[in-house]
């Protein structure tokens, strides 16, 4: 009998699956093109139509592998990686926070706190989930939904100091400026080295015009992370409304040193400019730094009992709010 040409277009269509995926009846695999154009699924027994562009294509998608291309900033890469991942492991919370995360980075909010809220819903006690949640939130100007979040993760663990910076981000966005400031001493009790809340506290400060309170919190911030544009910026701030003018044009150089494009210390250097040669004052930032580090021993004395707590590291996005 003779083959019809609809018989080999048949047999090419089928032909490249069967060489780059192998047998039809194997086990569920969730698949990712290489080039992230095609999410194909292919069930054990049953037919499916399925796009490949390569053999390639057809291997199973690893929670390594997603996590190397966001460990590797290639986020929109990720989020495809990350999608294939949680359709073949759809009860894992940790695919789903990093499709979260991913997503996020991305920038698809919306979609972020979709994943999140998959994750919370497998384990309401994912903390992390509950946090970058709440930083998604605050970022797309929902801080009262964010709290809510940050208290559900403060709950599991009262005495985080990620989870008290969080907080006193989201009070300050609500416009508790007291509650602010005593969720970021208290995250600061616990870790004396959390040059976030520092920053965001000296900040404070300095809006509500209590300048000298300021400076020498941020003057600790910028010996932690000298790098820092924005708390050199806020530290030369500080320096400037109290009358230490050469030294507030140190600090704004030392802003625009580590950010060359940063418009407000480039601002802020040419506003100072004049007033140097009149400038007689002396300022010890080190003498100031630990007159604070002296202050944060008493908030640990009267506020937080650290004893049986181990302090985390700081979280790498960390929380800074920006003047």
């Amino acid at each position: 009998m003779s083959f019809r040409p609809s018989h080999l277009i048949v047999l090419a269509a089928f032909a490249p699956i069967a060489a780059g995926c192998g047998d039809a009846k194997r086990p569920v695999k969730t698949t990712v093109s290489s080039s992230s154009a095609t999410v194909a699924v292919v069930d054990s027994g049953t037919s499916s139509s399925v796009t490949t562009s390569s053999p390639a294509s057809c291997a199973p998608v690893s929670y390594a592998d997603a996590e190397a291309a966001y460990t590797g900033r290639k986020y929109d890469e990720a989020v495809d990686l990350f999608t294939g991942y949680t359709r073949a492991n759809p009860e894992n919370p940790w695919g789903h926070y990093m499709h979260g995360l991913s997503a996020w980075k991305a920038g698809d909010p919306e979609q972020a706190i979709t994943s999140f809220d998959e994750a919370l819903r497998l384990d309401p006690q994912h903390r992390k989930s509950l946090l970058n949640s709440a930083r998604v939130l605050l970022e797309t100007g929902r801080p009262r939904e964010a709290q809510v979040r940050i208290e559900r993760a403060m709950a599991i663990e009262p005495l985080s100091g990620e989870g008290l910076r969080l907080l006193g981000r989201a009070r300050y966005e609500l416009k508790q400026i007291p509650e602010a400031i005593d969720a970021y001493q208290r995250a600061i009790a616990l870790d004396d080295r959390d040059s976030w809340a520092m920053n965001n506290l000296g900040l404070i400060h300095i809006q509500q015009d209590r300048n000298d309170v300021a400076l020498p919190i941020l003057a600790r911030a910028v010996e932690l992370r000298s790098s820092s544009p924005v708390y050199q910026n806020n530290l030369g701030t500080a320096l400037e409304r109290t009358g230490h003018f050469t030294a507030a044009k140190q600090a704004y150089e030392a802003a625009l040193q580590a950010d060359s494009t940063y418009g407000k210390a480039a601002a802020s250097l040419a506003r100072v400019t004049p007033h140097i040669e009149s400038d007689t004052s002396t300022v010890d930032l080190a003498a100031l730094a630990t007159e604070f580090q002296t202050e944060v021993q008493r908030w640990r004395d009267t506020t937080v009992d650290t004893s049986d707590t181990a302090v985390a590291q700081q979280d790498s996005v960390g929380d800074q709010i920006v003047e």
